[in-house]
């Protein structure tokens, strides 16, 4: 079975769980596929077959196809002769776009200390926590859906649906850029300590410093994904 066929039929047995009705959300639908890309259950180049997919989905195929133009749209999934939509194949100017506006947004949301609920900051460090268990366990994809969890909980703190439906297209894209790394391990394992590091000067209310530590980690990934794409 392929990972796309392994994504399908747990979409399907999802939607049958849940009884969801998606036939009448494109977004509801958009919504459900970037997270499969976000979580790095689709890989770079991934055909999407309608048919099959729609059925998953539980939506028609015209819901589908507005579905896709969305995430098309995004810079998520592309349109390609004799093939149809496929899982974008991003490129170094995507890396250093994307990286720009982390920054930005990131770091932000860290220094806003006055949104820094109890219960986003307990999100952060749940995030971390995770990755650490999951680095015990040398599951190095667990690991790297914890570094996800980590980066969208940072921006959660700031208590905005913008930054956060935001943040969901970012981390989509970054998914496909960890694509490019080859061993999860050697990219993510430093940034373990850097996410408990920030998350002890976000819990100290030292929201400055931990955006300073923030942009400087941040960079230091920007230089590694260059230097990858570089070599391919």
């Amino acid at each position: 079975m392929t990972g796309l066929d392994l994504m399908l039929d747990t979409l399907a047995d999802e939607r049958r769980r849940r009884r969801t009705v998606m036939s009448t959300s494109a977004d509801r639908a958009a919504r459900v596929l970037r997270e499969q890309v976000a979580e790095g259950r689709l890989a770079c180049g991934t055909r999407l077959p309608e048919e099959r997919l729609a059925r998953a989905l539980g939506v028609s195929r015209n819901t589908l196809r507005e579905a896709l133009s969305q995430l098309v749209a995004e810079r998520i999934l592309v349109r390609e002769p004799h093939r149809g939509v496929v899982v974008a194949t991003p490129d170094v100017d995507d890396v250093a776009d994307v990286y720009r506006v982390r920054r930005l947004i990131e770091t932000g949301a860290c220094r806003d200390v006055a949104a820094h609920t109890p219960d986003r900051l307990a999100a952060v460090r749940a995030a971390v926590v995770e990755g650490q268990v999951g680095a015990a366990r040398e599951d190095w994809a667990a690991v790297a859906s914890a570094n996800q969890h980590f980066h969208r909980a940072v921006v959660a703190l700031a208590g905005s649906p913008r930054l956060d439906a935001q943040m969901e297209l970012l981390l989509a894209e970054m998914r496909l850029f960890f694509h490019r790394m080859g061993s999860a391990d050697t990219f993510h394992r430093p940034y373990l300590a850097e996410n408990a590091a920030i998350a002890d000067l976000l819990e100290a209310g030292r929201g400055d410093d931990a955006a300073t530590r923030l942009a400087s980690y941040l960079s230091s990934a920007e230089r590694q994904l260059v230097e990858a794409f570089a070599r391919v």
